[in-house]
């Protein structure tokens, strides 16, 4: 906003911004033109494309690539060209294309992965010393936030892409690097959907499940399709969102109680989302039992474990929301807060926001608001995109006038947010 207010040399109104990236409201010509200038996106193309296709775009989403450790490459080096420099927020590839992506991965057969390049063998300790900084950049990217994130992780996909292509190892030591790249593109596509850039995201999800699928993975491969399903539930594409999470379920193999209610629970959210009742609360009971067997001595993955009992009534919760429950969904998501850590500060933010949408539905209009006011420093601290839209949504949704003090504060923080 600031670029826009110097060269048109009007006021920075970073309210005109937020309405711009959350109200569908178009930029006036002078605007844009200032903007296109500071993106070095030549005049002709925003006066043929028209807002918002001129804005800088990675290309098209590339899924073509053989189900092969050579096509996997091919696709990781692909996402790590256009993924970063891909600022679109609309996601490129349809519903459609996702999930016939999904059905190639359930279909096909991994092959072995054992190779003999003209780079060094591959030293063991260095995959472990990779491995072991997994679970930092989990934390980091759930404290910090996607947008600040995205570009560590891209850099350790990079680091790992390049070893895969360069060094020699044997089949174990390739799955594990695969693995692991499987893992960060899963990372860095979260941390850009979080962000709002959509297709960045599409770009590192269809890469890792490539990754994953060669590592002969496919459990983690479930769990990607769980996080593309995700997006879909997001732009409202429910039945491709309940078709890549039904893929997830039934191509997820033998997996752990934990790991089988994480991937229920997302198909139960695109039962909810599509309005069917019998068949969410059918998978919200299952995923209630294998809940209920979970064990401490579980070999769960490594990135189950943000699935807690808090998470478990969250996306619970979610579910009677969609399914128009906002009592039951007050009840699960008060439970979900009571139990979350306060590490997870995005996560806080996200159900603090739900659970003021449900208060909103019973009309409690007080309680909605003084749990927007505690969700904004949380957003702060931990920015993310997608909270900052749900917090505007559920401002929308609150039952009481504009001019009410209560109301007219809660704006300015807002405002302030968006800025």
């Amino acid at each position: 906003m600031d670029i826009v207010a110097k060269a048109t040399k009007r006021s920075a109104d970073r309210r005109k911004a937020w309405k711009w990236e959350n109200w569908g409201v178009e930029p006036d010509a002078e605007s844009q033109e200032a903007l296109a200038a500071a993106l070095g996106v030549p005049l002709r193309d925003v006066h043929r494309l028209g807002w918002p296709g001129w804005l800088p775009d990675g290309g098209p989403v590339r899924i073509g690539f053989p189900w092969t450790l050579e096509g996997t490459l091919q696709a990781l080096d692909d996402t790590l060209e256009h993924a970063m420099p891909d600022r679109r927020g609309f996601m490129k590839l349809g519903g459609q294309a996702l999930t016939l992506l999904a059905g190639e991965w359930l279909s096909q057969e991994s092959e072995p992965v054992a190779a003999a390049l003209a780079g060094g063998r591959i030293d063991l300790r260095l995959i472990e010393d990779l491995e072991d900084g997994l679970p930092r950049l989990r934390r980091l990217e759930a404290a910090l936030g996607g947008p600040r994130a995205r570009l560590l992780l891209d850099t350790e996909l990079a680091t790992v892409t390049g070893i895969l292509k360069a060094a020699s190892y044997t089949d174990q030591a390739g799955r594990r690097l695969l693995r692991l790249s499987a893992e960060l593109s899963r990372l860095a596509g979260f941390a850009s959907f979080d962000a709002g850039l959509h297709a960045a995201a599409q770009r590192y999800w269809t890469s890792g499940l490539r990754a994953a699928h060669s590592a002969s993975d496919r459990a983690m491969g479930a769990n990607i399709l769980k996080s593309l399903s995700l997006q879909c539930y997001d732009h409202g594409l429910f039945a491709e969102s309940l078709a890549l999470a039904t893929c997830a379920v039934e191509g997820a193999g033998d997996v752990t109680p934990r790991t089988r209610a994480m991937l229920l629970l997302r198909q139960a959210r695109a039962e909810a989302a599509g309005g069917n009742r019998t068949a969410c609360d059918r998978l919200l009971s299952d995923a209630e039992t294998q809940m209920a067997r979970v064990r401490v001595e579980d070999e769960d993955p490594s990135w189950t474990g943000y699935f807690d009992a808090a998470e478990f009534h969250a996306q619970t919760a979610t579910c009677h929301a969609d399914l128009h429950r906002p009592r039951l969904a007050v009840t699960h998501f008060t439970t979900a807060l009571t139990l979350m850590p306060p590490a997870k500060g995005r996560d806080l933010a996200t159900y603090t926001i739900q659970t003021a949408r449900a208060h909103a539905a019973l009309g409690n209009a007080d309680e909605a608001i003084r749990l927007l006011e505690a969700a904004v420093p949380l957003i702060t601290t931990a920015p993310s995109h997608r909270n900052t839209a749900r917090a505007a949504t559920a401002r929308a949704e609150l039952p009481m006038a504009r001019r009410d003090p209560k109301v007219q504060r809660l704006d300015e923080l807002l405002v302030r947010l968006s800025a």
